[in-house]
């Protein structure tokens, strides 16, 4: 099998010669090492050497505020993005809101303005071509909603005043509607899947109950798979943590798979989701990024993807628990994960 035939396999939950697989995306800071232990000098050299099969590519975004399409709104208004230090804490411009209104009172970025149809077909065209290229755009519509407000105040505008909340996260899934058709009409046909998606989970369980979920922030998640599947992309849906009990509402909305199984979140045992969830949506992560990766043995690794392989025969999308590959993950231990998912 190629790298796309792999991956469309695992999606489609048919047989594969050997698991799929991504590294995830390393933070510049990681890079340096990867690219020592793995004697290369830039991230298409890596995929190479790992035989790796997915290629994400970021949607460019360039605003006087930001450099990336997941920190496109300035609720803080302190100009240009702090894409490393951002946070979801901060009182945000709507903090406080009661009045549906005051929405009106932000200034909403016009997404035609700072996404260069261009750019994005050329940075598609730079992809490894025998990789499956997956478009990174995010769509954080809960995220940014959450930042609009500052977090502990969203939260509580979803019970105070819901119309408030509704009404802000609903103009940010509109941003992110307008601003994906400019993206997949550039390039949608050289692209093979979109990863988008919002974290629902804490360590421990749902940040805000199922019902809140399925009312204020769902609709718009169904919107976004639905544009997507329009241009014929897979769709794989990201949340960190405990997500459990929202697993068959993404199943319904037509993801194709979820990301990450966070292996050491509360009901996340990547055990129990093949065999409650297995029969109709793939997966991807399963290798611990908190504990195993970090602190673990090249063997301890190797055992756990080799206990992974057996659970999830096809599938799984093998890959570290989290996209963001941070320093203190030893390159041995990065080598120890491909070695095994390669093992005939």
């Amino acid at each position: 099998m190629n790298h796309l035939d792999r991956f469309h396999a695992t999606l489609e939950r048919r047989p594969v010669d050997r698991p799929c697989t991504w590294l995830g995306m390393p933070v510049v800071a990681a890079r340096a090492g990867l690219f020592a232990y793995f004697g290369v000098s830039s991230a298409r050299e890596l995929t190479e050497v790992l035989e790796d099969d997915l290629w994400p590519v970021e949607l460019p975004y360039h605003s006087p505020t930001s450099e990336a399409i997941y920190a496109a709104f300035d609720w803080a208004q302190q100009g240009q993005a702090d894409l490393e230090h951002r946070t979801l804490t901060t009182p945000g411009w709507f903090a406080g809101c009661t009045e549906v209104e005051a929405v009106e009172t932000f200034d909403w970025p016009d997404p035609a303005l700072y996404i260069d149809p261009e750019e994005c077909r050329r940075v598609v065209a730079e992809s490894p071509q025998a990789c499956a290229i997956m478009g990174v755009i995010w769509s954080a519509h809960f995220q940014d909603a959450c930042g609009a407000f500052g977090m502990e105040d969203a939260l509580v505008r979803l019970y105070v005043a819901p119309a408030v909340f509704r009404a802000v996260i609903d103009r940010i899934t509109d941003f992110y509607l307008r601003a994906n058709e400019i993206f997949y009409q550039a390039c949608g046909r050289d692209l093979h899947a979109v990863l988008i998606g919002n974290d629902f989970g804490s360590q421990t369980g749902l940040m805000v109950s199922p019902e809140l979920l399925r009312e204020f922030v769902l609709p718009g998640t169904r919107e976004l798979v639905r544009q997507a599947k329009r241009y014929g992309l897979r769709v794989i849906h990201h949340s960190c943590g405990s997500i459990r009990p929202l697993i068959p509402d993404l199943i319904a909305a037509g993801v194709d798979a979820i990301h990450p199984i966070q292996a050491l979140a509360a009901g996340m045992d990547a055990e129990g989701l093949r065999r409650d969830f297995g029969d109709q949506v793939a997966f991807c992560g399963g290798v611990d990024a908190q504990q195993l990766l970090v602190n673990g043995t090249p063997e301890k690794v190797a055992a756990r993807v080799r206990e992974l392989r057996r659970i999830f025969p096809t599938g799984l999308i093998l890959s570290p628990s989290h996209e963001a590959i941070l320093p203190d993950i030893p390159p041995a231990n990065v080598e120890a994960l491909f070695t095994a998912a390669h093992e005939a």
